[in-house]
C-alpha cells in the first residue's frame, strides 16, 4: 500500500521509526507482532491498508495516522461516518433499561428491518435506529434473548464498518453474553466477535475465537461463517496452510448447504467461500492470485444475490489486490464499481479512504475516481 503522496506508506513507517530511535524489533515488540512483519511492511512486501492497524502503528510511533497516509487533516465538509455513533455508545453504556412497552413481535419486525437496512448499506439510517432498538431488545431479554443477540450483532457490524472496531468488539462481546447457554446464538455472536477482532488487527485472537466456536452445534450457515472468519484471520496471521484448511472445510459445508436458509444473516454459501479465497489471498500478500481468482468468482446469479454491503466490502478488498500488483486503473475501476453497488460502503468507511488516496495518484485518474475523491474530501 502506498500513501496519497509519492512515498510508500512503508517508507513513512521506517522514517518515523528511525526518527523515534526505534529498531524494527522494538517496533515489533510494541505492536505485538514479529520483526519480519515490520520488515515486510517497511519494504512494501506486506500491505498496510487496514485503517485500525495504521492507527495502531501511528500510536506506537506517536504520530497522527494521517502522517503515515501522507494526507493533511480532512476538510470538515468531507464525507465520512454518519453522525450518531455517540448515541450508540451511550445506548451501550445504559444498564438501567426497564421493561419496554414494545412487544416481542414489534421488536422482531424492527430487528428484521434493521438487518435489511444494514445489508442494503444504508448505514446512516441504521445508526439512527440502533439506540432505540438496543433499548427495546434489552427490555425483552428475558422473553426473547435472540432479539438482543441480533441487535448487538447489527450494532457490532455497522460500528466495524464505520471504523469504530473497538466499540464494535464491545457490542459483539455483549452478544455473546446475551446468548447465555444457547449454543446457536453463541456461535452466531462469535461470528461478530471474529469480524471485530480482525478489524482491530487482532487476527490471532480472531482465529482462536472462531475456531473454538466451530465446536458448538450450529446451523451450516453459522458454522460456515465461522470457518470463513477463521480462514481470513489465519491469512491475516500469515498462516497460509491453516487458512486453506479452513476454507476447504467451509467449501465442503457450502456444497451441501447451497446458501438457502440464512436466518442468522451470515450470507454463507458457495459464492461466499469463493470470495473468501480471494480475500484470504489478499491478506496473504498473494495479490496476483487474488486478482485472477476474482475474475472467476463474480458475475453469476449467486454473486448478484449477495447483500449490497457484502459485495461492496468484497470489492474494496479486491481493489487492494489491484493496488498490490500495481494496477491503479483496475483498483479505481473496482472502487467505482463498489460505489455503484453501495455508495455508503465507499463514502463512510476509513479503509475506502486509504484505497482511494492511492488510486488517485494515477495520471490521469481512472474514470469516476476524481469525483469520488472530491466527495470523500481527499481533494477539493
Amino acid at each position: 500500500m502506498v500513501s496519497s503522496g509519492e512515498e510508500p506508506i512503508g517508507r513513512r513507517v521506517a522514517r518515523w521509526r528511525v526518527r523515534r530511535r526505534m529498531t524494527q524489533q522494538m517496533l515489533a515488540d510494541r505492536l505485538g507482532r514479529s520483526k519480519s512483519w515490520v520488515d515486510k511492511v517497511e519494504r512494501g512486501v506486506r500491505s498496510l491498508d487496514r485503517y485500525p492497524v495504521i492507527q495502531e502503528v501511528a500510536e506506537v510511533l506517536r504520530v497522527d495516522s494521517l502522517a503515515l497516509l501522507g494526507e493533511g487533516r480532512p476538510s470538515p465538509t468531507s464525507a465520512g461516518p454518519p453522525d450518531g455513533v455517540d448515541d450508540i455508545r451511550a445506548a451501550l453504556a445504559r444498564y438501567d433499561i426497564r421493561r419496554q412497552s414494545a412487544s416481542a413481535a414489534e421488536t422482531t419486525r424492527h430487528v428484521g428491518h434493521a438487518w435489511l437496512t444494514y445489508q442494503h448499506a444504508q448505514y446512516a439510517q441504521v445508526v439512527r435506529l440502533l439506540p432505540g432498538l438496543l433499548d427495546a431488545a434489552r427490555g425483552l431479554r428475558a422473553d426473547a434473548p435472540g432479539l438482543l443477540v441480533q441487535a448487538y450483532r447489527i450494532t457490532s457490524s455497522v460500528l466495524v464498518k464505520l471504523g469504530e472496531a473497538d466499540l464494535g468488539w464491545l457490542a459483539a462481546d455483549r452478544a455473546v453474553a446475551a446468548a447465555g447457554g444457547d449454543r446457536v446464538l453463541a456461535a452466531s455472536a462469535a461470528v461478530s466477535v471474529g469480524q471485530a477482532l480482525r478489524a482491530l488487527g487482532r487476527d490471532r485472537l480472531a482465529l482462536a475465537v472462531t475456531t473454538a466456536a466451530t465446536r458448538r452445534l450450529a446451523p451450516a450457515s453459522v458454522h460456515g461463517a465461522l470457518l470463513i472468519q477463521g480462514a481470513l484471520a489465519a491469512a491475516g496471521c500469515g498462516d497460509a496452510g491453516r487458512s486453506a484448511e479452513l476454507v476447504e472445510r467451509a467449501a465442503a459445508l457450502a456444497a451441501g448447504h447451497g446458501g438457502r436458509d440464512d436466518p442468522h444473516r451470515t450470507s454463507f454459501g458457495p459464492v461466499a467461500v469463493e470470495l473468501a479465497r480471494v480475500v484470504a489471498a489478499v491478506e496473504l500478500g498473494e495479490a496476483g492470485a487474488a486478482v485472477a481468482r476474482h475474475e472467476r468468482a463474480v458475475g453469476g446469479e449467486a454473486w448478484r444475490g449477495l447483500p449490497a454491503e457484502y459485495r461492496a466490502a468484497y470489492l474494496l478488498d479486491v481493489a487492494r489486490a489491484y493496488l498490490m500488483v500495481g494496477d491503479l486503473h483496475g483498483a479505481g475501476r473496482t472502487v467505482v464499481e463498489a460505489d455503484g453497488v453501495a455508495p455508503a460502503e465507499v463514502r463512510c468507511r476509513p479503509v475506502a479512504r486509504t484505497v482511494l488516496a492511492e488510486v488517485a495518484r494515477a495520471h490521469p485518474a481512472p474514470a469516476g475516481v476524481a469525483r469520488l475523491t472530491r466527495v470523500i474530501g481527499l481533494t477539493r
